[in-house]
């Protein structure tokens, strides 16, 4: 039995390299070499929260070779290069007949590559239905591009989906990290006429002002609720994305928004326990605010990313020298390149 190197988690918080199997596509699958990959945040939590089994092979963001495929497979042949989402479900359920794709199996079943299913951060992973879970990169996006595209823009413009921004619209985004940067670009592209991001680190906040943002809140500097307040003259957002944030974001969304706002949430909440409301600012339970949180679609859903990637103003990697230099920061600290034998 042949047998590959893969990156995993081994068991009480830890991860490491642990030697596995190089899987054998059957019926709709296939197995790709992963060629770039993007390590995420949560990867890192459920690290740390124990939520895996040991020994699953984490990662779920990159784009590889197809090395194998199942008899079942028909858009695909090897050696073609494809890019994967995070999200990858069984779409022959009931939940994804009725556009809960993300749900298939139950509540957040479909992400299943690094969760259920071994991840990409190996010599080799195997791809469900490879048919529907995968796409070609098009003409004129960077490698680079494509993995940020599957999960960072895809899952920034959810956000903004989610959040239900409308022309003319005060946006408020918690959080400058590649999501949160994604959602006020996503903000932008559906009309906001003002775009509030929350945030303090220097590379961040020079890449919001990139994106979009037409104002910026520090953190650290007050109480972001306060400084809210202030900005939208007493009356609060239209619509708020939380792309960042502790347990206290979700609850600090809430009271940022108008009467009548909505919240679209994509941040990953790790605590087993409550999230913080406070009642008041929710209006009692009567102030008509929606909280619509989701993660991100899957499959070739999020193939309408694409043409963002070939906008003015929304390329992944920016070419104005302030934002170039921003984003090489953050490149270094969430791209790791692996090098195979084909080189690009």
């Amino acid at each position: 039995m042949r047998m590959m190197k893969a990156f995993a988690y081994l068991g009480d918080g830890t991860a490491g390299w642990v030697e596995k199997p190089i899987p054998q596509p059957t019926g709709f699958d296939g197995v790709i070499r992963p060629l770039l990959v993007s390590p995420c945040t949560s990867d890192v939590h459920n690290v740390e929260i124990d939520c895996l089994k040991p020994g699953r092979i984490l990662g779920h963001e990159g784009l590889g070779e197809i090395v194998a495929v199942g008899e079942g497979v028909k858009e695909f042949q090897v050696g073609e290069i494809v890019v994967v989402p995070p999200v990858t479900p069984d779409w022959r359920t009931v939940p994804s007949q009725l556009g809960a794709h993300q749900h298939c199996a139950g509540l957040i079943t479909g992400q299943k590559l690094s969760n259920s299913e071994d991840g990409l951060l190996a010599e080799y992973a195997l791809i469900r239905d490879l048919d529907a879970n995968a796409a070609r990169i098009p003409p004129g996006v960077s490698p680079e591009g494509a993995v940020m595209a599957a999960d960072m823009l895809n899952t920034g413009l959810y956000g903004a989906e989610l959040a239900e921004v409308r022309p003319g619209d005060t946006v408020v985004v918690m959080g400058v990290g590649p999501v949160g940067l994604m959602a006020i670009a996503g903000a932008r592209l559906r009309g906001a006429g003002r775009i509030i991001a929350i945030g303090s680190r220097k590379a961040g906040v020079e890449l919001a002002r990139f994106y979009g943002a037409t104002d910026l809140v520090n953190y650290k500097e007050g109480n972001v609720e306060r400084q809210i307040y202030e900005l939208t003259h007493k009356q609060g957002a239209d619509c708020c994305i939380c792309a960042g944030g502790g347990t206290e974001a979700l609850g600090q969304a809430v009271a940022m928004v108008r009467w009548g706002g909505t919240v679209g949430n994509v941040n990953y909440f790790t605590t087993y326990g409550d999230l913080p409301l406070n009642n008041v600012r929710y209006g009692f339970g009567m102030g008509n605010k929606t909280i619509r949180g989701g993660e991100c679609p899957g499959g070739r859903g999020w193939k309408n990313s694409w043409p963002c990637c070939n906008t003015a103003g929304w390329t992944p990697c920016p070419s104005s020298p302030t934002a170039s230099r921003a984003w090489t920061r953050w490149r270094r600290r969430s791209i790791s390149w692996r090098k195979n034998r084909r080189r690009w």
